[in-house]
């Protein structure tokens, strides 16, 4: 698919938030004063002192046990001195988590929603806004991070080739099939990832031979279809794991995943069935960029990856 925007340009304002940048000599995390956890402690300790550190809302800890943070970012591999780039974060609900854990040794950068298009849904404007707001209203824990603006084609594109250690997205997938985009996006990620990188892919999952066109009209994609994207894009499928599996999804319900929490599209209607099966089953897939070499672990990396303290 052809793009319509200006890549060079881009390139060079990604590379520049690429650019090294000041330390903040304040810690970001809880109490680190009084904190008796030495230097250098375990990362999956620093992804889990984020996930439970008091700047994320009450709202937000309550989904942890449906996505699981502490073991999906665990298993995707994360580490703080990466560079990351997160695509479309919403209203910053794994942004809350991955800001502190790069703060001090790696980079964030967000592709958020151009907030200049015209014609889009009303909710990608007030996602961006409630984004920008977090930034700006703790600066502590968001001020090393950079926001880009992102809706492919229409605008600027990732292009900065060989720049990022790692792509995260979260729940995204069946829009960029529905808006013809995919091919494109997974293109870009490709592009923007240095060799080896890494994708990291969450999305509402359909049952193994749903009818695709079907399924991604109710928010769920067959895992064969994300898998099949990736390839094409220039991807090995690294691992996947079932951190974020829901057994109590049957993929049937009136609005799609909508019909499940967070949206609750029904409202009243069933409201505690709704609950009770929680939010929607989710695939969890990683991948590299470029082939698969020798000396993975694909057996060890294919097993369920969790962490205690991030179930129920």
């Amino acid at each position: 698919m052809k793009h319509l925007h200006t890549k060079p340009l881009l390139s060079a304002a990604l590379c520049a938030l690429l650019m090294p940048a000041a330390v903040f000599a304040q810690p970001v995390l809880d109490n680190q004063a009084d904190d008796p956890r030495p230097r250098g402690w375990d990362l999956t300790q620093k992804i889990e002192a984020a996930t439970y550190a008091s700047h994320r809302s009450a709202e937000n800890k309550a989904r942890d046990q449906y996505r699981h943070p502490i073991g999906t970012l665990s298993f995707f591999g994360l580490t703080d001195d990466m560079t990351v780039l997160e695509i479309w974060p919403g209203s910053g609900w794994y942004t809350d988590i991955l800001a502190p854990v790069l703060h001090d040794n790696g980079k964030l950068i967000v592709a958020s929603y151009d907030p200049n298009l015209p014609e889009q849904p009303d909710y990608r404007y007030q996602l961006h806004n409630e984004l920008m707001g977090k930034f700006s209203g703790n600066p502590q824990v968001f001020g090393k991070v950079k926001a880009i603006a992102w809706s492919d084609p229409k605008t600027q594109s990732l292009n900065a080739a060989g720049q990022v250690d790692m792509v995260l997205t979260f729940r995204n997938i069946h829009g960029w099939i529905s808006d013809g985009l995919a091919e494109a996006v997974f293109a870009d990620f490709n592009e923007v990832l240095k060799p080896g990188g890494r994708l990291g892919i969450v999305q509402h999952r359909a049952p193994a031979g749903a009818d695709a066109k079907t399924s991604i009209e109710q928010g769920y994609v067959p895992e064969a279809t994300v898998i099949a994207l990736a390839n094409a894009a220039g991807f090995s499928l690294l691992a996947k794991s079932e951190v974020n599996a829901n057994l109590k999804d049957d993929h049937e319900h009136p609005e799609g995943v909508w019909t499940l929490p967070p949206s609750l599209r029904l409202g009243d209607s069933n409201r505690d069935e709704y609950l009770r099966i929680g939010e929607s089953d989710r695939m969890t897939l990683l991948f590299i960029k470029g082939e698969v070499t020798d000396g993975w672990d694909l057996t060890m990396r294919n097993q369920q990856v969790d962490h205690p303290a991030s179930m129920p």
